[in-house]
């Protein structure tokens, strides 16, 4: 979040990011309220000296058996404590309303961030993949389809049991999946980052410590009352991203100069009900309401955050690259950045089958698999992140990046339409075959029930 001293002392420069983040905020309605507010506490003081003399008269005044001046003296003490409530309750009206209002504010975006609206002013920094690309079906069937003939995404049954947005994975759709978990996890592993395997619920303070509160109430999913009574008023939320846990582990804590930088990776299922709230990707996992992920968190003093940055994405570029999957690398623009962020990354995978205004050459579309971004100290300073640059200098607050590496919906996607064969059959990536018992190819299964029969062998 941003420090109250720099919106009073910097408010024209934070007028000119929110204008560029194309920010709705009044800062001057904040910096008034942070004016009464501090006007409310002067004077609380100022209350507060003044019972403190008066207190001490009275003593003096017993002793020197003044009655009457004593009595009066008691009446002014007992008036003062009445205005001091009364100042302090209001004051504490105001800093409530404050305090959440500045929540409101996104994190400024670094000076080498490039300006622009929305996500037409990014900026394509590089692609991969594309000089050697594998040969092609002559018309690439689209994932949706192809899950469905190969019988390894099953998005009605998945619809049927929890909702619109929810899917089945099959045999060897599941199996994918999981080999594409344990790939992942391995090659952070060896890039330095330590395992985590952290609670999926979360409380409203670890949403509102990693940003995604208040802003983002309306696309979580609060875990309903329960039958025990003991139960029922639980502040627990399915979190939307590992960064959520992993991030808030360290919440109030004071970490050392050498525990730095801390490098975490954690895998977890993810719930987000904005997924499908565009009307749009009605059809396939590209756009779904629970997803696996493997995130990437890091911890770092904040001279070395934007040098980590770089590393960070190179990190999660390398599951693509080993994938053999095509994929460009975007720099957002100001009016596209997430809330936190103050740069940020996407890495885009080529997805060949549907064919989009923006896609390239080649035809098919892009699909964002990771965001790598730092955040500064905007998360550190809303979930008390600090470390000790030295253990007898005072804490400081730190700097917070993360990434996915990847979100493995969009993943499986390319898989499934980049190494599709002519005979609708899928070559599995070489890297992954270790994870599937040196299984090559993807043939499908057989259905069950009446969706393995034709319409005449139903009638």
């Amino acid at each position: 979040m941003i420090d109250r001293t720099y919106l009073r002392e910097n408010t024209e420069v934070l007028r000119d990011a929110l204008e560029n983040r194309g920010a709705d905020v009044d800062l001057d309605e904040l910096i008034d309220l942070d004016e009464r507010w501090r006007e409310l506490k002067a004077r609380g003081d100022e209350l507060r000296h003044d019972r403190n003399q008066v207190t001490k008269r009275i003593g003096k005044l017993v002793a020197a058996g003044k009655d009457e001046e004593r009595q009066e003296a008691i009446e002014r003490s007992k008036d003062l404590k009445s205005e001091i409530e009364d100042v302090e309750s209001e004051a504490a009206e105001l800093k409530a309303e404050l305090d959440q209002r500045m929540l409101e504010i996104p994190q400024i975006p670094h000076e080498s961030v490039p300006l622009g609206i929305d996500e037409r002013h990014n900026v394509e920094d590089r692609r991969w993949g594309f000089d050697d690309l594998r040969e092609l079906p002559a018309a690439v069937t689209p994932h949706y389809d192809l899950g469905e003939e190969l019988d390894i995404i099953d998005e009605a049954r998945g619809a049927k049991t929890t909702g619109a947005g929810f899917y089945f994975l099959k045999g060897d759709g599941a199996r994918l999946e999981h080999a594409l978990i344990q790939f992942m996890m391995d090659i952070h592993r060896e890039q330095g980052y330590v395992d985590l395997f952290p609670p999926v619920p979360v409380k409203s303070e670890a949403m509102r410590g990693t940003g995604q509160f208040p802003k983002f109430t309306d696309d979580a999913y609060r875990l309903g009352g329960s039958n025990d009574e003991e139960y029922e008023d639980d502040d627990l939320w399915l979190c939307p991203t590992a960064e959520v846990p992993v991030t808030n582990m360290y919440a109030d804590d004071i970490l050392l100069k050498e525990d730095l930088p801390l490098k975490h990776q954690a895998y977890t299922p993810n719930f987000r009900r904005e997924a499908g709230e565009h009307g749009t990707e009605t059809r396939g996992i590209v756009r779904v309401h629970q997803f696996n992920k493997v995130e990437l968190v890091n911890f770092v003093e904040p001279e070395e955050s934007y040098d980590r940055l770089e590393g960070l994405l190179d990190e999660a570029e390398v599951v693509l690259r080993r994938l053999g999957l095509p994929y460009r690398i975007l720099e957002l623009c100001t009016g596209d950045l997430g809330f936190t962020a103050a740069k940020t990354y996407d890495i885009e995978v080529w997805a060949p089958a549907d064919d989009m205004d923006d896609g390239p050459e080649e035809g098919g579309r892009w699909l964002e698999v990771s965001s790598a971004s730092n955040f500064e100290d905007f998360q550190a300073r809303r979930a008390g992140l600090r470390y000790r640059p030295e253990r007898h200098e005072s804490a400081e607050y730190l700097h917070t990046l993360n990434a996915s590496g990847l979100a493995l919906p969009r993943v499986m996607v390319a898989i499934l339409e980049y190494y599709q064969n002519e005979d609708g059959t899928i070559t599995i990536p070489e890297a992954l075959r270790p994870y599937m018992s040196g299984q090559e190819v993807i043939e499908g299964h057989e259905k069950v029930g009446e969706a393995a029969l034709g319409s005449g062998d139903r009638d």
